[in-house]
């Protein structure tokens, strides 16, 4: 299973070195190399699932694998989803800990502040751009910027 799911990584960083990420080849090779690793994994899956208890570890991760197949498979026909979402995993981390860190903020509105500011934060490094010289810029042109067209200022494409 492991030696299947490396094959799954090992096309993308193909596409990656090549600098193919997003393009007509990238697909098509998804299609021609992951595709076949994803139908020998949801075999194993599917011979190995009677194996194992439904409530065991395995069984329950062999059930939920199965069951959320279609969308553990998207990524094949569509160059704009990544393989895997570690990178929407590292954001939330970030928030998790700020959740323990502020768990006592002193008052709810500043902890929806608070959530807001990490949104800001999150959203910035998703998209290539320093959160402080964002916020330094935005902070400066807020007062000024036409209530109607905030949604401008948000960082991102």
């Amino acid at each position: 299973m492991l030696k299947l799911i490396l094959q799954l990584y090992r096309v993308e960083a193909a596409v990656k070195e090549a600098g193919l990420a997003r393009t007509p080849a990238h697909l098509a090779m998804r299609k021609e190399q992951s595709s076949p690793a994803l139908a020998a994994i949801r075999s194993w899956l599917e011979e190995n699932r009677p194996l194992h208890p439904p409530r065991g570890p395995l069984g329950t991760a062999i059930t939920y694998a199965l069951g959320q197949w279609d969308a553990l498979t998207r990524f094949v026909d569509d160059v704009r989803l990544p393989l895997d979402n570690n990178a929407s995993e590292r954001a939330l981390r970030v928030a998790a800990l700020g959740r323990k860190n502020f768990l006592f903020v002193g008052h709810d509105r500043a902890g929806r502040n608070l959530a807001g500011l990490y949104s800001l934060v999150a959203t910035c490094s998703a998209n290539g751009i320093n959160p402080r010289e964002y916020l330094s810029d935005v902070l400066l042109r807020v007062q000024y910027h036409p209530a109607c067209r905030l949604d401008e200022l948000l960082p991102g494409p």
